[in-house]
């Protein structure tokens, strides 16, 4: 499960166990999680990372820093000239003959260095929460609707709340302020 999808998976929870089951062992019955992943839920928005323990790598460790050269050297040029992980995957091969490191390997690597050295971009979430009845999204649109063997055209007033995603939808004749209000 990717890191967006347990964001969500966690906002379902909090709001299963504010305000539908209520009890931490139904959400997680109803969801078919742990109850200890409810509890990470209600105590925080954001899911906690899963962190791996180190292992020794053995064929990265004979190319290893010949990336990191690579990577620093890419700090001081221009943006558009930096090596990827393909390309550096690529100059081991023909650099280091006898190495056997897999591209994907490489490519880790490059990644978890490219962080280290601040190059790589990072994705940033922000959680919305929205409170009951305070705002909503409005809008108009028009749509043919047949009144017996009339086919009339209406203004369709359309307001979806912003806390609970419901959605409340009226026919007018005419789109007047008088209609909206």
């Amino acid at each position: 499960m990717d890191w967006r999808a347990k964001v969500d998976l966690f906002e379902q929870l909090r709001r299963e166990h504010e305000f539908g089951v209520g009890t931490i062992a139904g959400v997680a019955a109803k969801f078919g999680v742990h109850r200890r992943v409810v509890r990470q839920a209600i105590g925080s928005a954001l899911p906690p990372r899963h962190r791996y323990a180190p292992r020794a790598k053995p064929k990265l460790g004979a190319v290893a820093d010949f990336i990191d050269t690579v990577l620093e050297t890419d700090c001081h040029g221009p943006r558009k000239q930096r090596h990827t992980a393909r390309r550096i995957h690529r100059r081991i091969l023909t650099e280091f003959p006898d190495a056997t490191v897999a591209e994907s390997t490489v490519r880790n690597h490059v990644r978890e260095r490219k962080r280290q050295l601040g190059l790589a971009r990072r994705e940033t979430f922000v959680p919305q929460s929205y409170g009951w009845a305070q705002e909503a999204q409005v809008d108009w649109y028009e749509a043919w609707v047949d009144f017996g063997d009339e086919r009339t055209r209406v203004q369709v007033f359309a307001m979806r709340s912003m806390a609970s995603g419901a959605a409340f939808h009226r026919a007018y004749l005419h789109a007047t302020q008088q209609a909206f209000l």
